[in-house]
């Protein structure tokens, strides 16, 4: 019971922080290049995510030729480039990761 103590107004917190921002940005105009940069914003965060995963390999860094993720995302990078189509891009990275990781 002494943890809904924390979690309650630490969620209260959470949820003002976001809310104050979208109130916030209701009320005032950002500069067009701004408004520009922030559409930019969560391809960066998810690209970040992305290449840290691709880099490790049992939670170490390993940047080889024989990481199957490393592997697997560029083949799903490839994929994603020509067809521009997601479906086949995840299709294709979680086919090859699967049959890499049994090689490997």
């Amino acid at each position: 019971m002494n943890v809904w103590w924390i979690m309650i107004p630490i969620g209260i917190l959470t949820f003002l922080a976001r809310l104050s921002f979208i109130a916030l940005l209701e009320r005032i105009e950002l500069p067009l290049a701004f408004q520009q940069a922030l559409r930019f914003v969560p391809i960066a965060a998810l690209s970040a995510i992305i290449a840290g995963e691709l880099g490790s390999y049992n939670e170490a860094l390993f940047i080889s030729p024989f990481n199957p993720r490393l592997l697997a995302g560029i083949l799903a990078t490839g994929v994603a480039y020509w067809t521009k189509n997601i479906i086949w891009t995840i299709v294709a990275g979680m086919v090859a990761l699967w049959v890499l990781e049994l090689l490997v």
